[in-house]
């Protein structure tokens, strides 16, 4: 699907869907009540111009509407990651961690862990 660009009220439905695939209408439309304070027409209105999107899919069961997510979490993670990156960033890998670590800190599981994934990332660039 490229690149997959989402506003945060995709990102709101999105989450929601991913967390319970597949969500019946009025299960979504609870949830966004819930947690965004959204109205029934609100979260219609959204599904509807995601669905011409393709960003989620619809269909029929029984009686009930019920939707699905048609783009993976991760590839609209990968997304929204490198826009931020280019966007704060500059596109610099190390300004960003640089500014992780000076601001917050990280605890020592942290550094271990992403010791293991430039660990990784460097074994599969080697020859």
């Amino acid at each position: 699907m490229g690149d997959i660009k989402l506003n945060s009220s995709e990102w709101n439905i999105l989450n929601c869907l991913w967390e319970k695939d597949p969500c019946p209408l009025l299960q979504l439309v609870g949830e966004m009540e819930r947690t965004v304070g959204w109205a029934r027409s609100t979260t219609i209105t959204i599904l509807g111009r995601m669905e011409a999107k393709g960003l989620v899919g619809r269909r029929q069961m029984g009686r009930e509407k019920v939707y699905v997510p048609l783009v993976e979490r991760e590839d609209a993670a990968t997304t929204e990651t490198r826009s931020f990156l280019k966007r704060v960033y500059q596109g610099s890998v190390e300004l960003m961690m640089s500014a992780m670590v000076r601001s917050d800190g990280l605890s020592r599981e942290q550094i271990a862990q992403l010791r293991a994934i430039l660990d990784e990332a460097e074994q599969e660039k080697e020859p």
